[in-house]
């Protein structure tokens, strides 16, 4: 098995980042982290750690620190960033300093099975050791270059996408498209529109609300929120 520290800010994102990790065929939770100096300690104390799902911004430090810290200390723990940060300067930093991938937040199962799955397969020909020739050593460095979770479709923005995510992921319960409205500062209509999207493509689920009378209220939930 790959064992797995999931670093995250957010306790809820992390049991829901812990909860798509252990969907993955291979991969293990070995442990959560919620700020940088948690996530050293956990570095130094698990028995064994394979990979790092590392959050960029943390309470006490960023994700980019604790990487150079991890080095400095001459922990070589592979790390793939899991983060809202989309600046170029953070994304070439995280690359400098030895992150394995980087994956932009928000994004659906589907995007972080994938690079968990890179990650398992170059895990496999590293293993094999031996000499390369070009053609292995090409088969190595394109290992990771799996691709990208689809981007959004046509017309849909990233940062609404993210605010209607979070609301409904940080939700107690089932929202309707109006309290996402509310909760979020957007249309009625623009609410309905991304919660469709997350039904789709699997990170939310419909559930129907009946009243009295009329047609049932159309109602929605954190797919994960059985899971974790």
């Amino acid at each position: 098995m790959i064992e797995v520290l999931v670093v995250d800010d957010d306790m809820r994102v992390a049991r829901v980042n812990a909860a798509y990790v252990e969907k993955v065929p291979g991969f293990h939770v070995a442990g959560e982290a919620h700020s940088a100096a948690e996530a050293l300690h956990r570095l130094e104390t698990l028995p064994r750690l394979d990979l790092v799902l590392l959050d960029h911004y943390l309470p006490d430090a960023t994700g980019l620190a604790v990487v150079q810290e991890m080095r400095r200390r001459g922990d070589q723990t592979d790390v793939i960033m899991v983060t809202a940060a989309r600046d170029v300067s953070t994304v070439q930093a995280a690359m400098r300093h030895g992150a394995l991938q980087y994956l932009v937040k928000p994004f659906a199962f589907a995007g972080l099975r994938a690079k968990l799955e890179a990650y398992a397969e170059l895990r496999r020909t590293l293993d094999g050791g031996g000499e390369a020739e070009q053609t292995e050593v090409d088969r190595i460095f394109g290992a990771l270059s799996a691709p990208s979770e689809p981007a959004l479709p046509k017309g849909h923005s990233p940062t609404t996408a993210e605010l209607v995510r979070q609301c409904l992921m940080h939700a107690d319960g089932p929202l309707s498209a109006q309290e996402i409205a509310e909760r979020t500062g957007v249309s009625r209509q623009t609410a309905q529109r991304y919660l469709k999207l997350l039904e789709r493509t699997g990170r939310a689920r419909l559930t129907l609300k009946y009243g009295d009378a009329g047609r049932p209220e159309h109602r929605y939930v954190w797919a994960t929120r059985g899971q974790v």
